[in-house]
């Protein structure tokens, strides 16, 4: 009798187990964030900052990858001469200091060759992958090229086995438009790559994706998702679309610039809230889950960040940030990085370290 309700012990606390390890994390990413000093600014005085994406070397080191352009074309001037550059710093709030560019303009011939832009960095097995947008087209600028280059951006990655050395790029995306099917949700561009890695070395990529609708600017701005076995792919596309709200055929677009990751069975990924649909609040960042990285949900805490946060001297930014990052130490997270104006012109931007207690 004795032995049967120790083996029913057993397997009691072996599927309580299995169960626990079935859940998603409960990340309360709000109650975490802290009042930010002014110096955690990644901020230079001549060129507009976008994007960053950071991670840790070998050395100790820390290190962003980001968007930058000559401030004194204007924000939107990103299109035409955007470029991937490189900054380091000793702690990961910084101060980060210029490296080098990494991706170049390289010549319109390429799918690259005009344009590279949101960087989101990756180490696996050995190797640093480096994925983004890039686009190409002409130096004439005016509202028509605008939205000719816009709709040129494919998604690329380029690989090195050191940050700070040479990294090869391809002559060919990973991941286009889709050419074969004119009422695909990405049948005009994508741009806005986001990977991670599974436990089982399945790569798993979240996009931006606009569909045509007649016009050159397109139709609604979605996410999709694909699956490859490799770094380089060949990647599989899903036809549906994600990070969507249950009445979201009325709206233009209602997620954007996701940060994902995969952690204790499940996918995680931070959002931007565009309209306020999974977090009540218009402009702040969401957190979404998903078991299969396919069908995404919010969180049961999906604000992440108001589109307001503190300063260290107790103002506020009134300025939401966009281009989620987090930097996990030893699976914590620590710092959520994004990028945002001065003001809301975008006169200036910046990127900016928040910490997470």
């Amino acid at each position: 009798m004795k032995n049967k309700i120790f083996l029913l012990l057993i397997v009691t606390s072996v599927f309580s187990s299995l169960f626990a390890q079935k859940q998603p994390i409960d990340y309360n990413f709000a109650a975490m964030v802290q009042p930010v000093p002014f110096e955690n600014r990644f901020i230079d005085e001549d060129y507009a900052i976008w994007c960053g994406s950071v991670i840790k070397d070998k050395n100790g080191k820390f290190y962003m990858f980001y968007s930058r352009w000559p401030r004194k074309d204007g924000h939107q001037s990103w299109i035409y001469n955007s470029e991937i550059a490189l900054a380091k710093a000793d702690k990961p709030e910084g101060p980060y200091k210029h490296v080098k560019v990494v991706l170049p303009a390289r010549g319109a011939q390429f799918w690259d060759g005009v344009v590279t832009h949101n960087p989101y960095i990756t180490f696996y097995k050995g190797k640093y992958y480096l994925y983004h947008m890039g686009t190409t087209g002409t130096s004439e600028r005016n509202s028509t090229n605008w939205w000719i280059q816009r709709n040129h951006q494919r998604i690329g990655v380029a690989v090195a086995t050191e940050i700070e050395g040479e990294w090869k790029r391809f002559e060919k995306p990973v991941l286009s438009n889709n050419e074969n099917d004119s009422t695909a949700y990405d049948a005009m561009m994508v741009s806005n790559p986001a990977i991670t890695f599974n436990d089982k070395g399945g790569v798993l990529m979240v996009y931006k994706e606009v569909c045509k609708n007649g016009t050159l600017k397109g139709g609604r701005v979605r996410f999709g998702v694909a699956t490859a076995k490799s770094p380089f792919g060949p990647f599989i596309k899903y036809p549906n679309s994600i990070f969507e709200s249950k009445d979201s055929k009325s709206a233009h677009m209602e997620a954007e610039d996701p940060f994902i990751w995969f952690q204790n069975g499940y996918y995680y990924a931070i959002v931007r809230d565009v309209v306020g649909k999974f977090t009540g609040d218009s402009g702040a960042l969401a957190l979404m889950v998903s078991k299969n990285g396919i069908d995404w949900e919010p969180a049961k805490h999906p604000l992440v960040i108001g589109s307001s946060f503190a300063w260290a001297d107790g103002s506020q930014s009134g300025i939401n940030i966009e281009r989620p990052w987090v930097y996990f130490e030893k699976s914590v997270p620590k710092f959520l990085y994004g990028a945002m104006g001065v003001d809301k012109k975008r006169s200036h931007t910046f990127n900016v370290a928040i910490p997470l207690k």
